[in-house]
């Protein structure tokens, strides 16, 4: 079995399920997702100009509405459980947990105690801090010390 750590920041399109599930054609593979709330203030200006260079002005604008705190940790539980059930569906074993801290030392333990064989990171482009090389799978790479594959995200959840 192939044993792939999935960090994502929203629940999973059926088009981004596909994917993750078909990348090891048929080889049995065994997900342990990891997704971290939304509602951090920097990620929220950081998304922004995202949204500003791909043009999506309106998407932009309502990144204030964005959730935080609670409702934040709320919303991405209900996206990590779709997403599992999503995953499942599709024949993968899949198992998730939140991350509100530290996400990439929460990655490293988990590749660790899964005794992964790669990390999977899919998320919506993030040109800013891919530029800079800050964005999950950059630092990643110098992390966990297994293959980490990034990924754009299919379509708007």
């Amino acid at each position: 079995m192939f044993t792939s750590v999935l960090m994502i920041e929203k629940a999973l399109t059926s088009a981004d399920v596909e994917f993750v599930t078909g990348l090891h054609g048929d080889e049995e593979v065994a997900f342990h997702v990891l997704l971290q709330p939304r509602g951090e203030q920097a990620a929220r200006l950081l998304r922004a100009i995202d949204d500003v260079a791909l043009g999506s002005l309106d998407e932009a604008a309502h990144e204030l509405e964005a959730p935080a705190g609670e409702q934040a940790v709320s919303e991405g539980q209900r996206a990590l459980d779709v997403s599992l059930v999503a995953l499942r569906a599709a024949g993968a074993q899949a198992v998730g947990r939140l991350i509100e801290h530290h996400p990439l030392d929460s990655l490293k333990s988990l590749v660790e105690e899964a005794d992964a064989d790669e990390v999977i990171v899919l998320t919506d482009p993030h040109y800013v801090e891919e530029f800079f090389h800050r964005d999950w799978a950059s630092r990643a790479r110098h992390k966990v010390g297994v293959p980490v594959l990034k990924l754009f995200s299919h379509s708007k959840a």
